[in-house]
């Protein structure tokens, strides 16, 4: 017996192919705006990060801007959170039911992922 071919190319697993893209219920502008400032400095950080590897720097060195890096994308993590539980989290729970339990399944996987 002859198997039936997919009629969809197997996921990749990065769910952009299934799923439209989503956007937040509401973004404070103040978050948003610190959140942005946080980033462009970010990538400033990354850049001098590559630059000092390039440049063969002392080890400790770029491991100690290596964890700046880190501590600053843990800042817009918060920041992101915060928000998201403001009106993503909120609204979803407010509608109730499929809604709010698909919300505490998010909530519970972010919080498993951001836990490492």
């Amino acid at each position: 017996m002859a198997r039936a071919l997919p009629t969809q190319p197997p996921s990749c697993g990065c769910a952009t192919h299934e799923t439209p893209a989503r956007h937040a219920v509401a973004v404070d502008a103040d978050i948003k705006r610190r959140n942005i400032t946080r980033l462009r400095r970010i990538e400033g950080q990354v850049r001098g990060l590559q630059k000092m590897v390039e440049e063969d720097r002392y080890c400790a060195d770029i491991l100690v801007q290596v964890s700046s890096v880190q501590e600053a994308l843990r800042a817009v993590s918060r920041e992101l959170m915060r928000n998201h539980l403001k009106h993503c989290a909120a609204s979803a729970i407010r509608k109730g039911d499929a809604e709010a339990e698909a919300m505490y399944d998010e909530l519970v996987e972010l919080m498993r992922k951001h836990a490492r």
